[in-house]
């Protein structure tokens, strides 16, 4: 599929069709016959840097209620922040537009830079949301990770309206943030659930150290006190640490990295051999990464060369694994992964 502008994120929806995000702050519906329409509505942001409208993900009830979620760089004053809205998506007469627009979640503090943000959205088997974001990069904010007062370099779980669920791990604790699911992250732009409804996550690591995590809750995933990478000038981060007690280690860690962003658990029947496994779009490697598992460890590791920076994947309602391109400066396009005939 062709003549996307710079997209970051995609959904399928229940007809089949394919609802895009641009990182400008667009959104695009392209149909079965590769006609593209426009959506109108969407909010503003900011899109400088590695921010603008990141992911998206249609409601597990569209057919019924019609709601899009999506995260995105929200321009505040002072600085912005990684932000969730849901709106209503309206389609009459060739047309589009997203109505009912509210923001359900705000990353706070806000923060003055263009690093960062994140993110994923993952719905649970309950239809809770997860939420995934950035600790900001700058030094001054990293260590914030840390901190369950902090909103940066987390992983969020929300209801759908925006509410607190009861049995989150840090209710009721003052001075934590009861929207904090896990703590302790860098940026984390890949995140799926797999069959049995857990939260699996890939997440960027500085100069080496990308991560592939099975966050739980209240569980600390180590940034900046611990990891496997460097800072990008090759000095150690910290005390240089790939251990602490008090954190998790990470299931599998890249060095040299691959850039994630994306991730999708395969349960398709077109490649019976990647049943179960994770596909990890790749920025650095320039394609998809297969890690195929065995008792919650990875058990091999395969690369699919696609020649280009992958941001997002997905698993098509055919069973096709589905990579979406990116080029800074240019276009985007959706690229269908199948067997040869």
């Amino acid at each position: 599929m062709e003549s996307l502008p710079h997209s970051w994120s995609f959904g399928f929806l229940p007809d089949g069709r394919i609802l895009t995000a641009q990182k400008a702050g667009e959104m695009r519906i392209v149909g079965k016959d590769g006609r593209i329409t426009e959506v109108a509505g969407v909010p503003r942001v900011d899109a400088r840097g590695q921010g603008g409208l990141l992911d998206l993900a249609p409601s597990p009830r569209f057919a019924e209620d019609r709601l899009v979620f999506f995260s995105f760089a929200e321009p505040r004053d002072p600085g912005n922040g990684t932000s969730v809205g849901r709106a209503r998506l309206v389609e009459d007469g060739g047309r589009a537009r997203l109505e009912d627009v509210r923001v359900i979640f705000r990353q706070e503090p806000s923060w003055n830079n263009n690093m960062h943000f994140g993110s994923r959205l993952v719905f649970d088997d309950a239809g809770r949301l997860y939420i995934t974001v950035g600790e900001r990069s700058d030094a001054a904010a990293r260590g914030q990770a840390q901190d369950l007062g902090s909103g940066l370099g987390k992983v969020f779980r929300i209801e759908a309206d925006g509410a607190i669920p009861k049995d989150n791990p840090f209710v009721g604790q003052p001075g934590k943030v009861p929207s904090i699911w896990s703590y302790g992250h860098r940026n984390l732009q890949s995140a799926a659930l797999d069959a049995r409804g857990r939260l699996w996550t890939v997440e960027h690591g500085p100069r080496g150290g990308d991560e592939l995590n099975r966050p739980e809750a209240g569980k600390n995933y180590g940034w900046p006190l611990v990891t496997y990478g460097a800072e990008y000038s090759g000095n150690r981060v910290g005390r240089g640490l790939t251990q602490r007690e008090g954190t998790e280690q990470p299931v599998y860690y890249w060095d040299p990295v691959i850039a994630p962003s994306g991730l999708a658990i395969y349960r398709g029947a077109l490649f019976p051999e990647w049943r179960g496994a994770m596909i990890v779009g790749g920025l650095v490697s320039q394609g998809v990464v297969v890690l195929r598992m065995a008792d919650d460890r990875v058990a091999t590791e395969e690369r699919i060369p696609l020649s280009a920076r992958i941001r997002d994947v997905r698993e098509g309602p055919d069973g096709a694994v589905y990579a979406l391109t990116e080029r800074d400066k240019g276009g985007s396009r959706i690229l269908r992964l199948a067997p040869r005939p």
